[in-house]
């Protein structure tokens, strides 16, 4: 290999799509980012006896009586003075002690790395910006001239070390992850990939990938004197490569990259022992990002229409239309439509959501600037096409891919819920994290659909610790429970009922504020369990427990932005200088001397996707802005228990109905 692995590749690693949350704002600071990561402090290992009493609790709403007398046996066992709890605990504390986090290996590695499953739509999220207003091949060249000048103007910040450092609490926050979305591809392999990072060594790449009819192009973003092309220089060079891949009868190599992880290895090993076909691999891993310019979708109606581009961004659609426009092992993948359709899709597995969070909003504020350089047009090269020679069993490969994707394809439903009656500002005004709030609302919807709760996942942020990635926050709880039988209990007040509202939006967020301080239940759980798979015999009956299989079944996998971080607005804080107040920096001294930006989730109007995580599962994503909030819900076909499109009705219902609740007992206090 010709690449330099970084830490995150030599990390084993893989990682569920995960979604950031906190309870504080998070403010950026214009200094030196990486100032901070070696005083950072190390991920803590949770005292044992109170991470067991919390796995408990979690299990109350989920389980029967007689199960729980069941575990509560065996972890009485599991915990006995100088038993196989203590033994444990011990023997993590100790890799604790010895690593820079003893976490974020064995996540990698469990989360992403070993899975076998596909990365488009089981763990790659999808990002669908606002509708442009283009046409044609003009203006979609346009759109992404100016797109890649953005991205450039990002990766500027990054290598310059002016990318603004995040303070959450007064404290520093872990920067790594930032480093770790340009330059760098996931690799198969025929029992674990790995993540490789090109960003660093002799010769960092200068270069892009550019997709278009199933085509690969290298394109070279940077003049000779090492500044970026201006956007009319993109322009011309786009040109040339929309000219030069007219053809649309070319194999699609890139949907090999779909397929499932072990396939894929094998077809990849298969693939490279062509020098050809080894060297365009290689451009596209090694390149900064890469741009898909996509024919456009089948026409369907405004109420659809968010529906199809957000599996556009997930999948592409299919082989007959732009899913072989893809290499989907490359971290970051944006997408323009000829149709005027746009975002984005990345790889899950070097980083969570902020990154990209921040990437897109810097872009979209980047391309709103009126003022683009223009500079004398000198000739330039031509962008090089990347050649694949297709031998009969690469082209077999890649009829198997495509007859894979298609089934995906139709096998998952996507339904946008663009739910425009209000937005976090109002239970902003009640006193409620919006978070919460929209997770209570989750809760209700999925009550009144089955009579029953389910365990929930939502990911938090583990970005105050060095290296930390994410922690679970159980979002179904006994209060959540207690709240949604009271919603439609016809013996029940409204006082009641907004009484257990605001008791289990309480709750939710001290399991919130838990887990961002490296307190939560999930991760210390599997750093138990994976303990004991390097160092017993044979697993804890505790692990091995149907309630810990039951508990472990995330039929809502839910997520705010991506990782998008929560609003300053938990505590009512609206302005920059209070969100600093009440982030722990001194406002008269800050601002004065640098740039502070509360960043209250995602900027843009956008909308994320992604695949639930069991069969019988949702995914649940959401982009609250101040006055309407963006939903994604996501199920698959093949289970008759789900329907994503009845989901988001009940979703709506219940949201109108909280709000109805509390206008209603606001008018009688």
């Amino acid at each position: 290999m010709l690449c330099v692995l970084t830490r995150t590749a030599t990390r084993t690693g893989l990682v569920k799509p995960c979604r950031l949350l906190s309870p504080l704002p998070v403010v950026q600071i214009s200094e030196r980012p990486l100032v901070h990561q070696e005083s950072l402090p190390k991920l803590p290992v949770p005292p044992l006896k109170q991470t067991c009493a919390r796995y408990l609790a979690s299990l109350e709403p989920l389980i029967s009586e007689e199960e729980m007398t069941h575990t509560r046996e065996l972890m009485d066992e599991f915990l006995r003075p100088g038993g196989v709890g203590e033994r444990l605990q011990k023997s993590l504390e100790r890799r604790a002690r010895k690593t820079e986090n003893w976490l974020s290996d064995w996540w990698m590695q469990s989360a992403y790395l070993d899975s076998r499953m596909p990365v488009a739509m089981y763990t790659s999220p999808g990002v669908v910006l606002p509708k442009m207003h283009f046409q044609d091949c003009q203006g979609q060249m346009r759109f992404a001239a100016k797109l890649i000048a953005g991205v450039l103007d990002f990766k500027r910040m990054i290598d310059s070390g002016t990318l603004p450092v995040e303070y959450l609490g007064g404290k520093p926050l872990c920067m790594d992850q930032y480093y770790q979305v340009l330059t760098s591809c996931r690799i198969p392999g025929p029992k674990r990939d790995a993540v490789l990072n090109y960003a660093i060594g002799m010769t960092p790449s200068t270069h892009i990938t550019v997709v278009h009819n199933f085509q690969f192009f290298v394109l070279d973003v940077f003049n000779s004197d090492g500044s970026p092309l201006t956007v009319d220089q993109i322009y011309v060079q786009l040109e040339k490569i929309w000219n030069s891949s007219l053809q649309t009868n070319k194999e699609p190599v890139g949907i090999l990259t779909s397929n499932h992880r072990n396939t894929w290895g094998k077809a990849y090993n298969n693939l490279i022992k062509d020098k050809t076909n080894k060297e365009s691999v290689r451009a596209i891993q090694k390149s900064i990002f890469t741009v898909c310019l996509d024919a456009p979708m089948p026409r369907v109606s405004d109420e659809m229409y968010f529906n199809k581009v957000a599996a556009q961004m997930l999948h592409g659609g299919g082989s007959r239309w732009n899913s072989g426009n893809r290499w989907f092992d490359k971290t970051l993948q944006f997408i323009v439509g000829e149709d005027g359709s746009c975002g984005l899709t990345y790889e899950h597995a070097p980083a969570e959501g902020p990154p990209i969070v921040f990437l897109v909003d810097h872009v979209v504020d980047y391309m709103k600037r009126t003022e683009m350089v223009r500079t004398p047009m000198i000739p330039l090269p031509m962008p090089q096409k990347l050649r694949f020679n297709i031998t009969p069993e690469i082209k077999k490969d890649i009829e198997k891919a495509k007859q894979n994707m298609n089934i995906m394809v139709h096998e998952l439903d996507v339904r946008v819920l663009n739910f425009t009656h209000y937005g976090r500002k109002f239970p902003k005004s009640h006193k409620m994290s919006p978070d919460a709030f929209i997770q209570m609302a989750i809760q209700l919807a999925y009550y009144r659909m089955y009579q029953t709760c389910c365990p929930t996942y939502e990911s938090a942020s583990l970005r105050m610790f060095k290296l930390g990635r994410t922690e679970a926050i159980r979002s179904t709880t006994t209060e959540s429970l207690q709240f949604t039988q009271a919603m439609d209990d016809p013996s029940k007040q409204n006082s009641e009922k907004a009484a257990l509202l605001e008791k289990a939006t309480k709750v939710h967020r001290e399991h919130t504020h838990m887990a961002i301080h490296g307190q939560g239940v999930e991760r210390h759980m599997l750093g138990l369990k994976m303990i004991a798979i390097e160092d017993l015999t044979s697993l804890p009956e505790i692990f091995m427990d149907t309630s810990f299989a039951v508990a472990s079944h995330f039929n809502l996998y839910t997520s705010q932005s991506c990782n998008a971080p929560q609003i300053c607005a938990v505590q009512g804080v609206e302005t920059r200088a209070e969100a600093a107040i009440y982030s722990g920096c001194r406002i008269g001294a800050v601002t004065r001397r640098r740039r502070v930006q509360c960043v209250v989730g995602s900027k843009t109007d956008c909308v994320m996707c992604f695949g639930p995580m069991v069969p019988d599962g949702y995914g649940v994503c959401y982009n609250p802005m101040d006055d309407h909030i963006n939903f994604a819900v996501t199920a698959f076909n093949s289970c008759e228990e789900t329907n994503a499109t009845k989901l988001s009705q009940f979703l709506e219902n219940s949201l109108l109905d909280m709000k109805t609740l509390l206008e209603q007992v606001s008018k009688t206090q």
